[in-house]
């Protein structure tokens, strides 16, 4: 098979993969088989086409890192606060046997430290459907658990952008520096995400055919402005995501009409390139044991926090919603190689995040409500009289 065809092959493959987990009632897991598919994929495919793959995959990250935001509706400071009270400590007890597992695979500690931060965190989009559909919530602890998601998943992409130049720099006047531009440049984008919101709106309502081209590239525009004055793209994209009000149109959010673009094609070739950069023979190696072992062994430190005070719902199973972290895991691998370390820190963290992520949906139950729908057919339109 040569490059044209492979080509070929994974677009219709990306295509394909997250309708058919969708109406299992599995569409959670289509960024985890994604990066299967890269890992598969690495030994076969030409520098050429993995160039390719890697360029796309990073406006795909950008457009994760965007969505990612959308999803996040900071609430009320009162019941923010009362979701911190709880999120804080649930992540910082936790830090030790990050950090303990971080070492053994060879991490040193300032990498040891962003893995804790990446590894604590809580990929809100890959676990609505559960949350949504869990079957041992009332409504009180379905708010309070999704409050609590939202505070992990922000904090823990806060901590990754403060280390990352922590890990670039080291601990200097330079950081301090940094993290001021960093804070100017989050100011100027929630300021500004009040005019953008109102431009999306507009490019909703009165354009048809370039609707979904336009809204990409106004995201990827305001991302590149933000480059400039010092906040990386991806986070750029993450802050002008958190920042906007829900804009829709016809019922339909941003990320529903970007989709087609987002995540049915670019965002699943960043997973796949992400795949593609961890070394097959890497598998059999010993960070990649304690990655797999480290992966339950911090699963075990949060079921044992549920049991001992630090519960999250009544249900046994209920501390599983906070354990799906591959996106962030994604951005904390993604921190790694950009910062110059080695790359099979890079993989231990993703890998780590792979297993975590994939054992918690599998042990949820299934979104079936979800397949239901899927399986429904389309409605279709009455002919006008």
């Amino acid at each position: 098979m040569n490059s044209i065809e492979l080509l070929i092959f994974l677009l219709l493959l990306f295509m394909g993969v997250p309708d058919f987990l969708r109406r299992k009632g599995r569409s959670a897991v289509s960024f985890p088989v994604f990066v299967l598919i890269g890992v598969l994929l690495g030994p076969v495919i030409d520098g050429d086409l993995e160039g390719l793959l890697a360029q796309a995959g990073q406006v795909g990250f950008l457009l994760l890192l965007f969505e990612v935001g959308l999803e996040i509706e900071l609430p009320a400071w009162a019941t923010a606060r009362k979701a911190l009270r709880f999120a804080l400590p649930w992540a910082l007890l936790q830090y030790p046997a990050v950090m303990a597992v971080a070492g053994v695979a060879g991490l040193t500690w300032k990498e040891s430290l962003l893995a804790a931060a990446t590894l604590t965190g809580v990929s809100v989009g890959m676990v609505h459907a559960a949350w949504k559909n869990f079957p041992g919530f009332d409504d009180a602890e379905r708010r309070r658990c999704l409050h609590v998601m939202i505070v992990l998943e922000t904090l823990a992409i806060l901590t990754i952008g403060v280390e990352t130049s922590f890990l670039k720099a080291g601990l200097n006047w330079q950081v301090g520096v940094k993290l001021a531009i960093i804070i100017l440049t989050i100011i100027l984008v929630a300021r500004a995400a009040t005019h953008v919101t109102k431009l999306f709106q507009k490019v909703l309502t009165t354009t048809t055919h370039w609707r979904t081209h336009m809204l990409v590239v106004l995201v990827l525009l305001v991302a590149a402005v933000g480059e400039r004055l010092g906040l990386s793209a991806p986070k750029t994209a993450f802050f002008l995501g958190l920042f906007m009000s829900r804009v829709e149109h016809e019922g339909k959010g941003i990320e529903d009409v970007i989709a087609p673009v987002s995540r049915m094609f670019l965002i699943p070739m960043f997973f796949v390139s992400l795949g593609i950069r961890v070394d097959f023979g890497f598998l059999w190696s010993w960070p990649a044991l304690v990655a797999v072992s480290g992966a339950f062994l911090l699963i075990g430190v949060r079921q044992l926090l549920h049991r001992n005070g630090m519960g999250i719902g009544k249900h046994e199973r209920a501390f599983l919603l906070l354990c799906p972290n591959l996106t962030m895991a994604a951005l904390g691998a993604q921190t790694l190689k950009e910062t110059g370390n080695l790359p099979q820190n890079a993989s231990w963290l993703l890998l780590t995040g792979l297993v975590m992520s994939v054992t918690a949906l599998f042990l949820l139950p299934p979104t079936r409500i979800e397949a239901a729908k899927a399986a429904l057919p389309e409605p279709t339109k009455k002919p006008d009289a």
